[in-house]
């Protein structure tokens, strides 16, 4: 096996068929042995029952079918954790990624030794108020917060060796960030190639405005996570030390103040620098028990993304398959 194609979709049933046939036809016309990994994200049209045709009529097409709507970054687990190729392609299913695009991605794994290659869709075909312009604030942050420099880091056109893809995992929403993830992981070789983008030929988009806020708050917490995610109490830690020195620094001064300067003084209730001080201690212990509790967690087990498979399609059964 050369080349794996990872799909995930979700109420994609006009698109398929003519998808299948133009990856089929690049395959063809380059010599590549491949199988094609359709996830069908829960969808509630007859996208299962294409697949299920597909599968029938080529050997090489393979499915997973979610019970319900999981979400893109759990679908594309389920297709990495299933994907035999030495050389793994993520896509759209929404005709949007131009499969002439996947011979150039895999020379440039192959010959260039990357470990990642992401498309870049320099030319777009979206909404420029809704998409285009949310779409290149939030790149730019991305590329600010994690010293990743790719244009565009959510094109689903993307190219992995084998060793990456089963490494990573994609959970929540952070299909966003996945060369992110990949740089967490250790891989440094990650390359860029401007691909073709196409408008959409069927249906709508599953996506709307929201998945840009969504989008900061999982960039915000992925970069806490690089960060801080194996050493959580160097950053709980330090604010707790900050805060109770704040905290320790009043209250030492209030005491000398009412013990030798104004021992007649108001009580000490009745100032305000005793409830910041208070205040202050209290914050920082917190601090500190959340920065244990943090350490705690990262010392225990992992657990993968959650999802549950109904059924596959020219795969190794399993009835269920999710975390605890």
């Amino acid at each position: 096996m050369t080349v794996s194609i990872v799909i995930p979709l979700l109420n994609e049933e006009e698109s398929l068929q003519e998808l299948h046939d133009w990856i089929v036809s690049v395959m063809q016309s380059n010599h590549f042995l491949y199988e094609i990994v359709f996830i069908d994200d829960g969808s509630t049209d007859t996208s299962w029952e294409v697949i299920t045709q597909l599968a029938g009529s080529n050997p090489n097409v393979k499915g997973i079918r979610f019970l319900k709507n999981f979400g893109k970054s759990q679908a594309l687990h389920a297709g990495f954790k299933k994907a035999i190729g030495d050389i793994i392609i993520t896509m759209d299913a929404d005709l949007q990624d131009n499969p002439e695009e996947i011979p150039g991605l895999v020379k440039m794994i192959q010959d260039q030794e990357y470990e990642l290659v992401s498309g870049w869709k320099k030319k777009r075909y979206d909404h420029a108020i809704t998409k285009n312009i949310p779409s290149k604030l939030f790149n730019w942050a991305a590329r600010k917060t994690s010293g990743v420099k790719l244009h565009d880091f959510n094109c689903g056109l993307k190219a992995f060796r084998k060793e990456v893809i089963k490494t990573i995992e994609v959970s929540g929403e952070m299909h966003r960030y996945i060369p992110v993830l990949v740089k967490n992981a250790g891989f440094s070789k990650i390359g860029e190639k401007v691909v073709q983008h196409q408008a959409r030929k069927y249906g709508k988009t599953k996506f709307g405005a929201d998945r840009f806020i969504k989008g900061f708050l999982d960039l915000i917490t992925i970069w806490f996570v690089s960060k801080f995610g194996k050493r959580p109490m160097h950053l709980f830690g330090a604010l707790g030390v900050l805060m109770f020195i704040i905290g320790s620094g009043f209250a030492l001064y209030l005491g000398i103040d009412k013990l030798f300067i104004h021992p007649t003084g108001r009580l000490l209730s009745q100032r305000p620098q005793f409830y910041v001080a208070l205040t202050s201690m209290i914050i920082g212990t917190q601090f500190f028990l959340a920065g244990f509790i943090g350490e705690i967690m990262v010392r225990s087990r992992k657990s993968e993304p959650r999802y549950t498979i109904s059924k596959e399609i020219n795969l190794t059964p399993r009835v269920k398959e999710y975390s605890s």
